[in-house]
């Protein structure tokens, strides 16, 4: 189950590791890695196939992106490939609420939260990375993903507000 193997993830996986991007394993890769991470992290079985399931449908996100639909100066297909990027890049620590998967990553919904901060703070700190407060890791620059260009970013961003803000 895609949904429950993010939240495995994010409860088992993520304190050590962070998500890069899917696309850095393969399909058959992210087997290996799971089932060697398993016995590591003492997870059951239906954790395990839940956790691949979620890297698995994470990997055919990315390969089913057309990045250059972003590029696009309409408003709506900068919003679909903005939640695409935000599906295959953000989802595994920011939750598909927005509410964030991991303590100590901000909550997208609160009042007064980060999303009430200037579209140019919130496209640097997506850009440089940031370490928030409580928080066991920092974000990474990009996401982990650098192969995600600036209007990239600035789609999913857009789709964040959009999708989340008040």
């Amino acid at each position: 189950d895609f949904a429950q193997g993010s939240k495995a993830w994010s409860e088992n996986c993520a304190r050590c590791h962070n998500m890069r991007s899917p696309s850095d394993l393969r399909d058959d890769q992210w087997v290996t890695t799971v089932f060697h991470m398993r016995v590591r992290a003492g997870l059951t079985g239906q954790e395990t196939r839940d956790i691949l399931t979620f890297l698995q449908g994470s990997n055919a996100r990315v390969e089913n992106i057309d990045l250059g639909k972003v590029e696009s100066t309409t408003a709506d297909s900068a919003s679909i490939s903005g939640k695409q990027i935000y599906e295959s890049n953000c989802l595994a620590c920011h939750g598909a609420n927005g509410k964030g998967n991991i303590p100590g990553v901000p909550d997208f919904n609160a009042k007064n939260g980060r999303l009430s901060k200037s579209d140019s703070e919130l496209l640097s700190n997506i850009i440089t990375g940031i370490q928030s407060p409580g928080s066991s890791m920092p974000m990474p620059p990009r996401g982990g993903n650098n192969q995600l260009s600036d209007a990239d970013l600035n789609a999913a961003l857009k789709y964040i507000k959009a999708a989340f803000s008040e």
